[in-house]
């Protein structure tokens, strides 16, 4: 018994990691293959994984489970080098909502949630973590018009998001740095 309340609490646990942060809502008529492809991260909140990088971009391609591989890479400027990391996503319900959950550490998965999309262009995105927590303004270009950031910036601190605490990425040329984007 206690076995199988331990494995119940973990699931809930795990399971808590990958939902959509309350008072949130993802994108509808989400379209997979108009997403994939390469990313420019303009903004973010901070957090261990992406500490120290800059020049970071994610590009999403499927798998053939059906699912998506996503390869998340940034400049190291401590190392002197470009630093990359491998994830898989697959949605959390239906492939017509931008709610996925993704994982770059063996079994465990954190909650991907598409809350503001260009569904003209897909020319940017905003994406909510599990909580409030996380997010990040991503583009198809290096840097996004300003005007395009300040509304996304005014979304998040309106859903309660800690946008004083927004980090912008660098993206301008690092000279000897390898694998360029």
């Amino acid at each position: 018994m206690a076995i199988k309340t331990c494995f119940f609490l973990l699931s809930l646990l795990i399971s808590g990691c990958v939902g959509v942060p309350d008072g949130i809502s993802v994108v509808d008529d989400f379209n997979v293959q108009r997403y994939l492809g390469k990313w420019y991260e303009i903004a973010r909140l901070d957090h261990r994984f992406e500490r120290g990088l800059t020049h970071i971009s994610a590009e999403y391609s499927l798998r053939e489970d059906g699912g998506l591989k996503v390869i998340n890479s940034g400049y190291n400027t401590e190392k002197g080098r470009r630093d990359r990391a491998e994830g898989r996503a697959y949605f959390t319900g239906s492939p017509q909502q931008g709610s996925l959950k993704v994982s770059f550490f063996g079994p465990f998965y954190g909650g991907y949630n598409i809350i503001d999309l260009d569904k003209e262009n897909y020319s940017y995105a905003m994406i909510a973590g599990p909580d409030r927590d996380y997010l990040w303004i991503l583009a198809r270009q290096p840097e996004l018009d300003k005007t395009i950031v300040d509304r996304l910036v005014a979304k998040a601190k309106s859903l309660g998001f800690a946008t004083d605490q927004l980090i912008y990425v660098e993206h301008q040329p690092v000279h000897n740095q390898s694998n360029t984007e």
